[in-house]
């Protein structure tokens, strides 16, 4: 171990070679192993030693069920490294995961453009450096101008990936939708091709658990996009043209399907992740 390399989690699980030179292995079994994770690599300690370099995984993923074998575990993670694909499988897989988020991005650079979009309107904000650091509930982004941005890993929104020119080059751009002060704001983040692959796949994830899937009528809808582009609880009535006791049971309803929060009793709100979620599939349907 170099000089800067350092521990970050040592545990017990089990891994399989699902994929070896590019040939599918139907027959493979899961090995059980001690699991070493490091600022720099993954080394798993069982009848024989591997490692798995953090720079040479190509992609990450969280099921990659070649046999029944792998399908008849809850939890991995999948590590794709040129014509091999790994799976490994922790006793406590999520504090592994978080292990392996941070042992892969605190105290990365990446370009930042923060914020790209607040509430739904694009801003003029320029391309800047920031420095990563994860934890189970938060990203951290600190901003070469001094600003600091959380990310709250449970507030996250929606989340799209596209590859646009930043900074003179083409980069894969992570473009992640959370909440500041109680508004939507949109924020973009860019790094090296391995930074992306992980900070993409940890968004992804916790975007995937905070998804709104919420049974709303046109009405109740229509509460939730007057909410989203600013317009007073106070104002809802004549707004949308409904009446004030609809409009406090559409709030309780909402309440209940936790779309909103209550900020002051009964009547001033404030939309959740789902919520901005439900307005974010209005705005696309339109």
């Amino acid at each position: 171990m170099s000089d800067t390399e350092k521990k970050i989690a040592d545990t017990q699980g089990q891994y399989l070679q699902a994929v070896s030179q590019g040939q599918r292995l139907t027959d493979a079994e899961w090995r059980n192993c001690r699991i070493v994770l490091t600022t720099e690599r993954i080394v798993l300690i069982g009848d024989s030693k591997r490692q798995i370099a953090l720079a040479e995984i190509d992609r990450l993923a969280d099921r990659f069920d070649v046999n029944q074998q792998s399908a008849g575990v809850s939890e991995y993670a999948g590590f794709h490294v040129d014509d091999d694909v790994i799976l490994v499988s922790a006793s406590n897989h999520a504090a592994f995961e978080t292990d392996l988020y941070r042992a892969a991005l605190d105290g990365a650079v990446v370009l930042a453009q923060h914020p790209a979009l607040k509430g739904g309107v694009v801003q003029d904000a320029e391309w800047t450096k920031g420095r990563l650091k994860v934890s189970d509930e938060t990203v951290r982004l600190a901003l070469a101008d001094g600003q600091a941005v959380d990310v709250d890993r449970a507030d996250i929104g929606g989340l799209s990936v596209e590859e646009k020119q930043v900074s003179g080059e083409e980069r894969t751009v992570i473009q992640v939708e959370h909440s500041e002060n109680d508004i939507s704001v949109e924020t973009h983040l860019a790094g090296e091709e391995f930074q992306a692959t992980v900070l993409r796949t940890m968004l992804e994830d916790s975007a995937e658990q905070n998804r709104a899937d919420l049974d709303l009528s046109a009405t109740e809808k229509r509460v939730i996009m007057a909410l989203h582009s600013g317009v007073s609880p106070f104002d809802i009535p004549n707004f949308v043209g409904i009446d004030v006791e609809k409009t406090e049971a559409i709030f309780d309803r909402l309440v209940e399907l936790d779309a909103i929060s209550v900020l002051r009793e009964r009547t001033e709100v404030a939309l959740t992740t789902k919520g901005r979620r439900v307005a974010g599939d209005r705005m696309g349907e339109q």
